[in-house]
């Protein structure tokens, strides 16, 4: 049997942090610059993202930071770990890339890190990866999502064509996590309370009056939700999924490491459940 060629390991950026801001009580956003973007640039998505790469706590890693090296000379348990967060601007001209990170506590690990990081602190990362972007020629446009999502949703909206048709729910916290967006279109801003993550926004969906014509959609968040609006786009309203960019960003009870490593069986279950739906409704 011939040998499976080694998988290619990424080179990262680094980065330099440039500034810090509190943009709300649950969102921090961190600024990137420096030399070290110099190869850094996106192209025409909204949903670009980029994974944060932390060391293990008490590990030196070699100089020039080599991630194949790391995985060559290091156990895994010493490797450094990613999170994934979505680019909410970049600007080519400052070189600066804007990340905004939802906070809550000392609870996960890239928020604290945000809320704590100082201004000319070295970061590294991998990417960028993402794929959506409003398409120009759609009839209408439909974006749904909980904080998570709001910087993808906020850069979506502040793509969009001039004129278009676009209907935006953000479930929320609260009022005081609403945020300004550069943009004409009115945002519904859910606030959740004391309800479970997503109820708002599904029922705020369902009650929408689809407009006739072709949707381009964009709903991600929480993987719970996710599946229940998954099934209302797909099944219940037989929009194609080439029309539809939606996924599970984190779900309830996993850090980022275990629901990555359950996301593709989870995707193929409810992939068959609706298709089977779909059969059974047709």
């Amino acid at each position: 049997m011939a040998e499976r060629p080694a998988r290619r390991v990424p080179k990262p950026h680094s980065a330099r942090v440039v500034r810090t801001e509190r943009l709300t009580p649950h969102m921090q956003r961190v600024v990137l610059g420096g030399e070290g973007l110099a190869e850094f640039s996106v192209g025409s998505s909204t949903d670009h993202y980029v994974k944060l790469l932390f060391g293990a706590e008490g590990v030196t890693y070699p100089e020039p930071f080599d991630m194949a090296r790391i995985r060559e000379e290091f156990p895994r348990e010493q490797w450094p770990v990613t999170r994934t967060y979505t680019v909410r601007a970049w600007d080519p001209e400052l070189r600066e890339l804007t990340l905004d990170f939802v906070i809550h506590g000392d609870e996960g690990l890239a928020g604290p890190w945000a809320m704590r990081v100082q201004q000319g602190e070295i970061v590294r990362f991998l990417g960028p990866g993402g794929a959506y972007a409003p398409d120009a020629d759609a009839d209408w446009h439909l974006l749904a999502g909980d904080e998570s999502a709001l910087p993808a949703i906020a850069a979506s909206l502040e793509a969009m064509p001039d004129g278009a048709k676009v209907y935006a729910f953000v479930e929320i916290e609260g009022q005081d996590e609403e945020q300004k967006i550069a943009s004409d279109v009115e945002v519904v801003w859910l606030h959740r309370g004391d309800r479970p993550i997503g109820e708002a926004l599904v029922e705020a969906v369902r009650a929408l009056e689809f407009p006739e014509g072709r949707v381009c959609a964009f709903v991600h968040g929480e993987a719970g939700f996710v599946k229940e609006l998954r099934r209302l786009l797909r099944v219940e309203h037989q929009i194609p999924r080439e029309n539809l960019s939606i996924s599970g960003y984190w779900r309830l009870g996993h850090n980022e490491d275990g629901w990555q490593a359950a996301k593709r069986d989870w995707n193929a279950q409810v992939e068959a459940e609706q298709e089977t739906a779909g059969s059974a409704a047709s």
